[in-house]
């Protein structure tokens, strides 16, 4: 079995997309939706805006119908009696609620612009926590609505969390914005890695539970960057014509939120992006002088329900070794489990990580 090898522990913060270009949500920022927002609506009306926005982008993002009304307060669910998964906390009182019920770890999955997207002091939360003494607040931060964040952070965020409950014991509160993706994951991938599930044993536990909606193919690839590297191929990516300006990227591994300049080629009349990505399915879509096009000579995906359509490229693994292929095939197999040995050298690798 192959060492374990380091892999990336932080993420860009995203910027703002344009609504209606690609078939993800234009709110990756969730910050850009504000604006909708009338200043005449009341606190409460806003709100309820807010919360309708995010639960239309969380549904095409994650491919399920998944609500959440951040106007309602805090919700969560016992996963099992240590472990529970939950929306985000939006004032210090909701640290005392938490405590009431055992908790002695809050793990935060949010980013910057999504407290900032529905007004939540986290400053606030975290020092009531700190003055509490008796509760412990962390943050672990994964890009929301993305797929391939989640994968590259996954390693380092449960070893977070795995020192943090080996630390603190008691209960422990997993949450991220509404509590239906990334905080799900994480808990799944603690379960699957440290805990002894069964990936799909864990997986229905887990939705028995609570209605979510965890992304299992980057808990899948988490796991083989884990126990084999991270296998990364070579990407060319090009778009012809010089009558343009300017041409960029979206999509791929930045998420939707993000562009990546391609550089252009005088003698050929080509932009092009030199690009190496792990294994893998990436959508993406280019912006020619701020205009946000598909590239019929490049692969392209069917249209989904907003009648989008996105380029998209699949990178196979350069690792054709007989381990990883099995390895591969037994993760995609129905049962999915792990070897004592592969959970060994997962645990030591969390245990030995530094973020």
């Amino acid at each position: 079995m192959n060492s374990l090898r380091s892999l990336p522990t932080s993420s860009a913060p995203p910027s703002p997309v344009p609504r209606g270009r690609s078939s993800r949500p234009p709110t990756l920022n969730l910050a850009c939706s504000k604006s909708s927002a009338s200043p005449e609506k009341t606190g409460a009306e806003v709100q309820d805006q807010k919360s309708e926005i995010y639960s239309s982008d969380m549904t095409k993002a994650m491919g399920a119908v998944l609500t959440y009304r951040h106007e309602l307060g805090m919700n969560y669910n016992f996963i099992y009696p240590g472990l529970i998964v939950g929306s985000c906390l939006q004032t210090p009182s909701d640290v005392d609620k938490l405590r009431k019920i055992g908790v002695k770890t809050i793990f935060c999955l949010q980013k910057d612009s999504d407290l900032e997207y529905f007004g939540v002091d986290i400053g606030a939360i975290r020092e009531y926590a700190m003055q509490c003494g008796d509760i412990e607040h962390l943050r672990a931060e994964i890009r929301d609505f993305d797929a391939f964040d989640l994968r590259m952070r996954l390693p380092a965020v449960v070893s977070k969390l795995y020192k943090a409950i080996n630390r603190n014991g008691g209960v422990t509160y997993v949450h991220c914005t509404a509590g239906l993706g990334r905080a799900p994951a994480v808990a799944l991938a603690y379960m699957f890695w440290v805990k002894g599930y069964e990936l799909n044993e864990g997986h229905q536990l887990l939705q028995s539970k609570r209605a979510c909606f965890p992304k299992l193919a980057a808990i899948k690839s988490a796991t083989i960057d884990m126990l084999i590297g991270l296998s990364k191929n070579h990407v060319t990516l090009m778009w012809k014509g010089n009558e343009c300006s300017s041409v960029e990227v979206s999509g791929l591994d930045i998420g939707w939120g993000q562009r990546i300049p391609l550089k252009f080629n005088e003698e050929e009349g080509v932009w092009i992006l030199e690009k190496n990505l792990p294994e893998g399915r990436y959508e993406y879509k280019y912006i020619v002088d701020d205009k946000w096009l598909c590239n019929e000579h490049e692969l392209l995906t069917s249209a989904n329900n907003d009648g989008h359509v996105n380029n998209y490229v699949e990178v196979s693994s350069s690792d054709t070794s007989v381990e990883a292929m099995g390895l591969r095939k037994r993760l995609a197999s129905k049962n999915v489990d792990l070897t004592k040995e592969e959970r060994k050298m997962i645990r030591d690798f969390l245990e030995s990580y530094n973020a």
